[in-house]
């Protein structure tokens, strides 16, 4: 009996335990919160060691970017020889010329953050300072999301972006569009645009987010139309019309003053070089062929086996595949991607969506639809899922299995491999990124139509209990 009584004693301290460290991890404050982020971040570094001292690794294009710029073509001479080969400089250039080929020209800023150090020591900079973006999102979900959002940040960082959060920079633009969310959940109009301007100044992506926002903050005010319920096709256009009708009523000044923040900023640097400063971002966009992580991919690479040809060519900083099919299966991922945002719009528009889960859809309607699928893209949706409250049963599941095999491919598979080319001689290779692919598209229509209660929300310490939405 004494020995049963001790067991059961020690048991119940053990639960306590577990129970106080549990709370602890969940809490909003104090030390032990942070724990999460600390320990991802510590691996994060491990994860990411191999690149640190790589010429051809990103972040060491970032630093000719920046260097560049502030100095001219001639700072190619501070680096070793292959490291800026990729500008293909030509001729002689200027300071304040040079601007980054494929990025908005607003992400100077960062790049030459990580210059404050020196030169050798750029990548370990850039990798500090993508670790601070990473707090920043952990606290705003510690401090604005639902219960237990920070830590299952720290979860999908740990599982999806190990190797990549590090050496790009793409928790900036998330980390904007989540500040977009949050003011816009509260009414902070004028702040959610201004977080949404820079987003897009130095990511094109959350420009997707600024018709959702420009609804939401009308339907806010009142001053949008809401159409009848249930809504027939007979009615759409009268529906439709009316609302249109209301536009002199429509709040425009937040829309635009992120049309001058973008336009202002976009046009500085056009002074300095229009060309790479507007042009070439669209057309690096228009005519970069379909990568080969990416949805499109997957069909060409199904069209193989009934004998139409696939070449994998390095082009565009990036792996692309070039098909016979290659413009019909473009054309009818545009397709899918304007008809997606068009039911996202629609839902928005009928009150089904609110501006949260509105983002979230417009994200995995581009990714899934894109021409390109860089496994960094996974990183935009992260804060915004764990916001919405997206780390039950469902997604821990299918967004656990995306984010591993995403590790999976980026890690594993392209370590073996000399040259990015020969990526397709992997055994495995094109199976593992047609499953993961295929679980993507799963969860976009899942999110979209609201499967196994997938856009279920969770109540936010600051706002009372959302309405959950059908």
């Amino acid at each position: 009996m004494r020995q049963e009584y001790l067991v059961e004693k020690y048991t119940c301290k053990i639960k306590s335990l577990f129970a106080h460290l549990q709370d602890a991890l969940l809490a909003r404050k104090g030390v032990v919160a942070y724990i999460p982020i600390i320990v991802v971040t510590i691996c994060m570094f491990c994860g990411t060691s191999w690149l640190i001292f790589w010429s051809a690794a990103d972040p060491a294009r970032y630093q000719c970017y920046a260097l560049t710029f502030w100095l001219g073509s001639n700072a190619t001479n501070l680096l070793p020889v292959a490291q800026c080969q990729f500008l293909n400089i030509s001729a002689a250039q200027p300071p304040f010329h040079m601007l980054p080929i494929e990025y908005p020209p607003l992400t100077l800023l960062p790049f030459s953050l990580a210059l404050l150090v020196p030169l050798a020591y750029y990548q370990w900079a850039f990798a500090l300072l993508m670790s601070f973006v990473s707090v920043l999102i952990y606290w705003l979900l510690l401090r604005y999301g639902p219960r237990g959002a920070a830590l299952m940040f720290a979860v999908y960082m740990f599982i999806g972006a190990l190797a990549l959060a590090q050496v790009r920079f793409d928790l900036i633009p998330a980390a904007l569009t989540l500040l977009c969310v949050i003011a816009a959940e509260r009414k902070h109009w004028t702040s959610a645009y201004v977080a949404l301007a820079f987003g897009v100044l130095l990511k094109i992506y959350p420009i997707l987010l600024l018709p959702a926002l420009f609804m939401a903050e009308q339907q806010a005010g009142g001053k949008l139309h809401m159409p009848a319920k249930p809504l027939t096709l007979k009615w759409v256009p009268y529906h439709f019309w009316y609302t249109l009708k209301g536009a002199g009523r429509w709040n425009w000044k937040n829309c635009l003053i992120f049309l001058g923040i973008v336009l202002g900023v976009t046009g500085v640097f056009a002074l300095l070089n229009f060309q790479e400063a507007v042009a070439s971002q669209f057309s690096y966009f228009m005519q970069r062929p379909i990568q080969i992580e990416s949805t499109g991919n997957t069909l060409l690479w199904l069209a193989t086996h009934v004998g139409i040809p696939l070449k994998i060519v390095y082009s565009y900083g990036s792996l692309n595949s070039i098909s016979p099919l290659s413009a019909a299966v473009s054309l009818v991922g545009t397709l899918c991607f304007g008809l997606g945002c068009l039911y996202v719009f629609w839902q928005q528009w009928c009150r089904r969506f609110d501006i949260t889960q509105a983002a979230i859809a417009l994200l995995f309607v581009f990714v899934a639809t894109g021409k390109v699928f860089s496994p960094q893209y996974l990183i935009w949706l992260m804060p915004l899922l764990v916001y919405a409250g997206a780390f039950d049963v469902f997604w821990l599941l299918f967004w656990g299995a995306i984010s591993l095999l995403t590790t999976f491919i980026y890690i594993f598979m392209y370590s073996h491999v000399l040259r990015p080319e020969l990526i397709q001689s992997v055994p495995g290779f094109f199976e593992t990124a047609s499953v993961r692919n295929m679980f993507f598209v799963f969860v976009t229509l899942a999110y979209l139509f609201n499967w196994f209660q997938s856009r279920r929300r969770r109540r936010l310490p600051s706002l009372p209990m959302l309405r959950e939405t059908p």
